[in-house]
């Protein structure tokens, strides 16, 4: 389970009021850029916090952390703008323009031009997310490209025609994107603008070379993705019930083997497996916060006996549900136990 990274990120974030997208300027190289986080209207029912740096003129780096379901972000849509991101931890997906709909694990990257992204909402299955945004001005960038990267033959128009012409693509976890992302997530604030300055010229060189196809993950259509979506809302506020594959495909009238593929693409583990994990997330915070009994927990959460839900407990917390209440000091009768 990743509770540990959720727990991180609310930590993080315990000062920021819900509802709030507080932007922390480190350094902007250019005001008044069309790229400037000024020219982005941000809304959340959650609460989030966005780092921005000043790379290179026509280079925008932004730390963003998230604890919400979805933000909304409206913008220009200019083809002339690259955007990138980096998913660090938990699950980003967006409804893109075209009716596309495409998601993000841990260590995915999605590029794509301003214009597929202009008036969409980035969506968070998990209920956060930490990652890196890029934004690249082809014609300002194009002027002041690093002498580096225009001996190694960076071709910029090349860039733009592979990622801005099309739908969004996403590029898969790979060893190539965690040596470029990872020193960028663990490096001393104070450095991270050096280390952005070195880490961009890696990740446009690793650009240049890509070839569509090419490690990508496939995007869906935006209504079954919503479909999707629906079918979780129904699993997680039913869980006394237990539903099949079989009855959700014939309720929601889709065929079984798209319902399991898109799902594991939203929420990135199979149906079963996410469920199992989500129950027992439930009965970790019944633990800690209500009086209720071992076995009441377990009826609430779906699990016919105790001794089911005891089983499936350790599975996932590696330990039985009486030492978990035992470790979160809530102080119950032996009765309870």
């Amino acid at each position: 389970m990743k509770q540990g990274k959720q727990l991180d990120i609310e930590k993080l974030l315990q000062h920021v009021p819900m509802g709030n997208l507080p932007v922390i300027n480190h350094s902007i190289s250019n005001p008044n850029s069309i790229l400037s986080m000024d020219q982005f209207l941000a809304k959340t029912t959650g609460k989030g916090q966005i780092e921005t740096y000043g790379v290179y003129p026509g280079i925008e780096a932004f730390y963003n952390t998230f604890l919400a379901s979805e933000v909304s972000f409206h913008h220009q849509a200019l083809s002339s703008i690259l955007e990138l991101f980096y998913c660090h931890s938990g699950r980003v997906g967006w409804n893109m323009q075209g009716n596309i709909a495409v998601y993000l694990g841990t260590g995915d990257l999605i590029v794509h031009s301003a214009t597929c992204c202009a008036n969409s909402a980035m969506m968070f299955p998990l209920g956060y997310a930490q990652g890196l945004s890029l934004r690249l001005d082809f014609p300002c960038f194009s002027e002041n490209c690093p002498t580096i990267l225009q001996e190694a033959g960076l071709n910029l128009q090349r860039m733009k025609e592979t990622f801005c012409s099309g739908n969004p693509i996403v590029i898969s976890s790979c060893p190539e994107l965690d040596r470029i992302f990872a020193p960028l997530f663990s490096v001393n604030q104070a450095r991270r603008k050096p280390y952005l300055q070195i880490k961009v010229q890696e990740l446009l060189l690793y650009l240049m070379d890509f070839q569509p196809g090419q490690k990508a993950l496939p995007p869906y259509f935006s209504q079954q993705t919503e479909l999707i979506k629906e079918i979780h809302h129904q699993l997680t506020t039913h869980l006394d019930q237990r539903f099949t594959i079989e009855e959700l495909s014939k309720q929601y009238l889709i065929n079984t083997s798209t319902l399991k593929e898109v799902f594991k693409a939203v929420y990135g583990l199979p149906i079963a497996t996410y469920m199992k994990e989500y129950r027992i997330r439930e009965a970790m915070k019944l633990l800690r916060e209500s009086d209720a009994t071992i076995a009441e927990i377990a009826c609430k959460v779906g699990y016919g006996t105790q001794g089911k839900f005891s089983e499936a407990f350790k599975d996932v917390v590696q330990m039985l549900p009486t030492a978990y209440r035992k470790s979160h000091n809530y102080k119950v009768d032996s009765s309870n136990q």
